[in-house]
């Protein structure tokens, strides 16, 4: 058997060595293989403040995403046409100042929850349609244009389907525009950064109960690719749960990984003719029981398993997570465990100290096959 028919059969990969720290970063590893790796970072929640944060982030990363600091809610908080760039900016200065590249996040975020509040109830005048369209390119085309070429990429669209239906998820834009507002912010997103990458983002993943997902994100990637709209990647988000582990002995049958399909997901999608990458990697381990000593390896062998089946496809050229610390992990206070203690899902810990997850990570890399 080769490699994926290993994987599809249903067998683990060659087990994480035991824990030693690699002396390469993950970014030289990941880059020798002709993968950029890097993490989401922010003022705030982020810890960017932080200089021991900071200090992992210059030396794992070769590439960043702001975390929350340019998301409508961030930039256009209120009714009135005042964008705020600033938290933006101050992400955009450190990774110039360290010469790293910046992905920008998300030009439209497709849930209202995650919308401005006063947008909510906007009223878009007589002609909703031309009110609704008016607004996205003028946001679209402000933020764009304050930005410009300094950064490399941008998730023009986020978590567009709703997943279980797979039908195009119900916001304030789409109940007016249907799946017109879509095509909508990519045309203005191109119109100002022609020659920036433009992505679909979205977190559908390799459990049976997202098969939906899968199957909508395709359909969608080839509405973008039929009506040749400008989308330029399919942003995967890889957050993924310790229930999906094939060894913890914690698995049911709505989340026991689907391996070749999740082989074919990839396939199909760079079939399509777009580049791929995972945006928003991390490991929630809030079911996994035990000490620290087992947290930490069931998270590590999740990882090692999910990272080397994904960057098995040679279409994936970006790899990020969404956090590098578990002090700052968005997932502390998102999705906690229910006995309390802290989760311990990314590759360094709250002290800053690097974990298993981080070894299985280089090892991942280090076994990638190489991109043309």
């Amino acid at each position: 058997m080769d490699r994926r028919q290993l994987i599809g059969a249903g067998l683990t990969l060659a087990a994480t060595p035991a824990f030693a720290a690699s002396p390469s970063s993950l970014g030289e590893l990941a880059a020798a293989k002709g993968i950029r790796f890097g993490s989401a970072t922010g003022i705030k929640t982020g810890g960017l403040t932080n200089p021991k944060v900071a200090g992992i982030l210059t030396r794992e990363c070769r590439i960043l995403v702001a975390r929350n600091e340019m998301k409508m809610y961030t930039i256009r908080n209120a009714p009135p046409k005042v964008y705020d760039f600033g938290p933006g900016d101050a992400v955009l200065a450190f990774a110039e100042t360290h010469k790293m590249p910046l992905r920008g996040h998300t030009l439209f975020w497709a849930k209202d929850e995650f919308l401005p509040k006063w947008l909510l109830t906007h009223d878009f005048g007589s002609n909703p349609k031309l009110g609704a369209e008016r607004m996205l390119r003028d946001y679209i085309g402000t933020v764009a244009s304050h930005y410009g070429a300094r950064l490399t990429s941008w998730d023009v669209i986020n978590e567009a389907i709703d997943e279980k239906t797979g039908d195009i998820r119900a916001n304030v834009f789409t109940r007016i525009l249907g799946r017109d507002a879509l095509r909508i912010c990519f045309e203005a997103a191109r119109e100002h950064l022609p020659k920036i990458e433009l992505v679909y983002n979205d977190y559908m993943s390799w459990r049976p109960k997202d098969a939906i997902h899968r199957k909508a994100a395709l359909d969608l990637l080839r509405w973008f690719r039929d009506i040749k709209l400008p989308v330029d990647a399919l942003g995967i988000q890889g957050h993924i749960g310790t229930d999906q582990s094939v060894t913890s002995q914690m698995t049911s049958d709505d989340t026991t990984p689907q391996y070749a399909e999740w082989t074919r997901f990839l396939d199909d999608a760079a079939a399509l003719g777009f580049t791929l990458m995972v945006t928003e990697f991390d490991v929630n381990d809030r079911k996994v029981e035990g000490d620290i000593a087992r947290r930490d390896a069931v998270v590590a062998e999740v990882a090692r398993t999910y990272i080397d089946l994904t960057l098995a496809n040679t279409a994936v050229k970006d790899f990020l997570c969404w956090g590098l610390d578990d002090r700052y992990s968005w997932l502390q206070s998102t999705r906690p465990r229910t006995d309390g203690l802290p989760l311990r899902p990314t590759p360094y810990d709250e002290a800053f100290k690097p974990k298993p997850l981080r070894e299985a990570m280089a090892v991942a890399f280090r076994s990638a096959p190489n991109r043309a």
